[in-house]
């Protein structure tokens, strides 16, 4: 990867390290709140849970991102990288922040969950640990954006390479999300940790991280969109079946991922029935850019197929190479895209999202969307990267049980939450009395998600491990990493389809149209701030 190699295998190497410690934590959380553990101490437990969430959502996802970015940015623009010191200051910005909100975690200074929730307060520290981590990641941001405007000075008139024009409209995707939290901690959180303030304002705080909350599950799945467009039809066998039906759903994720976070506020009263409307109807566009990918990924897959030999209506799916780890991921992936999405519809719904709102069915939902369907194409993506980056092999029967044990173990976890959420369990609990009638049908269920947590475990242990191991193993030669040809490869395409600036003034403009009225509303309103409670000791 001309020069970039070291820096895209310190990003995967942190990124995985950070998963096994996340991962333990989680299925620890379902074992002791399940009845097949007594009851621990709660602060123990909201511990446990900022760390998992707080790795889990800032920084794993950011640093494979962030990783990929820098591996595309290679290999797609066919020159070496700029920067190179830029981008290591980014990867150690994301690490020092990580380690110190992480340690403030741990020192039980910080129980607050990653959605911070005011007026619960936790110390600075964790705080500063946030936002360092993402000021960090805004260099990478700058780097990608850098890049392909390097690259269309020099190839004027040039479409730029797909898998380049995808990972710069994830990088703006969160440079534009990540100001929603950046600013609630900025301009609310710290100066109240600091004493600088008296209160604090929950309601203008959930705005602001609304602003973030949904976006940012777009700036995770990303990655495993590239993956899908630029490394799976090549890994079938086949070709993209259209570039520039590619471009168009980045195009919308960009737009349509911005203006919604107001759906997730639907029973909080500071905000008018009619922007959470607003956003309700801007959550179900969401679903156009991920049919189009659906439905270009599945022809590019039958392209494949029948290209090596698949005959019938859907002959061509059993003739895809299904031992190859990137089919095999991507195939898991879309069932369980397919699952959480068809949850994520009762949770946009303005009317039914109330049956499920705080319920397990949500923690269900961002779980199999996040931890299943996204996740797994990390795994894909890592095991594409991880020999070319090393110059060793990985063992393809061990990967493959990975994936599937991954697979399983989502599926044993967020299946019986579902259920135990449709028959009203709240989240972000501690422990639930299992004795009392009303919560005894559930046990079985949520007994049956704690194991489901530990086949995570040792799925998390298994990758680890294979990629560690791949140390030990002789150095071979590797095929050079390539992205998916289309099937008609674009000579020349419109500027709207080759670049950014008039979908960043229309993400600008939704914004504005979308947030600046409940936000200009919260900081009018007189008498909505209420004094911090600090959490820890």
């Amino acid at each position: 990867m001309q020069g970039s190699r070291k820096l895209v295998l310190a990003h995967f190497g942190a990124a995985f390290a950070m998963l096994a410690f996340a991962i333990p934590l989680g299925a620890w959380q379902m074992l002791v709140r399940s009845p097949l553990h007594r009851w621990v101490d709660p602060e123990r437990y909201y511990i446990a849970v900022t760390a998992h969430g707080s790795t889990l959502a800032y920084i794993f996802p950011t640093l494979v991102a962030m990783g990929f970015g820098y591996a595309v940015c290679a290999v797609a623009l066919g020159r070496p990288m700029r920067g190179m010191a830029m981008a290591w200051l980014s990867l150690w910005l994301v690490l020092g922040g990580a380690a110190m909100a992480l340690l403030t975690v741990a020192g039980g200074k910080a129980t607050v969950l990653y959605t911070f929730y005011p007026p619960l307060l936790a110390s600075a520290w964790y705080y500063l640990g946030i936002l360092c981590a993402v000021a960090g990641s805004w260099i990478w941001v700058w780097l990608m954006v850098w890049h392909f405007r390097q690259w269309k000075r020099d190839h004027p008139g040039l479409p730029v390479p797909l898998a380049m024009f995808a990972t710069t409209a994830a990088a703006l995707l969160w440079a534009w999300t990540s100001l929603g939290v950046g600013s609630e901690i900025v301009f609310l959180i710290l100066p109240n940790a600091f004493g600088w303030t008296s209160s604090i304002d929950p309601g203008l705080a959930r705005v602001l991280f609304s602003w973030t909350l949904h976006a940012i599950v777009y700036f995770w799945l990303m990655p495993a969109y590239i993956a899908f467009y630029v490394l799976l039809p090549q890994a079938a066998g086949g070709r993209l079946y259209s570039d520039r039906m590619g471009r168009i759903a980045f195009l919308q994720l960009l737009v349509f991922s911005m203006p919604i976070g107001l759906h997730h506020l639907f029973t909080d009263p500071q905000v008018g029935a009619g922007f959470k409307f607003l956003h309700a109807v801007f959550t179900g566009m969401v679903a156009v850019p991920t049919l189009l990918t659906i439905f270009t990924i599945c022809a590019s897959l039958e392209i494949a197929g029948r290209l090596r030999g698949g005959r019938g209506l859907f002959g061509w799916v059993a003739a895809l190479p299904w031992q190859q780890p990137m089919v095999l991921a991507s195939g898991l992936s879309l069932l369980m895209l397919g699952l959480g999405g068809a949850g994520g519809l009762i949770n946009m719904s303005y009317a039914m999202n109330a049956t499920v709102h705080n319920t397990q069915f949500v923690t269900a939902h961002f779980h199999l969307i996040f931890g299943g369907a996204v996740v797994i194409m990390y795994f894909a993506i890592a095991y594409e990267l991880w020999p070319r980056l090393t110059g060793r092999a990985l063992p393809s029967a061990l990967m493959r049980l990975q994936l599937w044990s991954w697979f399983a173990g989502m599926l044993i976890v967020t299946l019986p939450w579902h259920v135990v959420g449709l028959m009203g369990q709240p989240r972000r609990m501690s422990y639930y009395d299992y004795t009392d009638p009303a919560l005894a049908p559930q046990a079985i269920w949520v007994a049956l998600s704690a194991v489901g947590g530990f086949v995570l475990v040792l799925s998390t242990l298994l990758l680890v491990g294979m990629l560690l191991a791949s140390f030990r193993r002789g150095i071979s030669v590797q095929p050079p990493l390539r992205f998916s040809l289309a099937i008609e490869p674009p000579r020349s395409l419109p500027a709207s389809l080759n670049g950014f600036g008039v979908w960043v003034v229309l993400v600008a403009a939704l914004t504005v149209t979308n947030y600046g009225f409940p936000i200009a509303q919260a900081l009018a309103a007189r008498g909505s701030a209420v004094a911090a409670f600090p959490t820890g000791g």
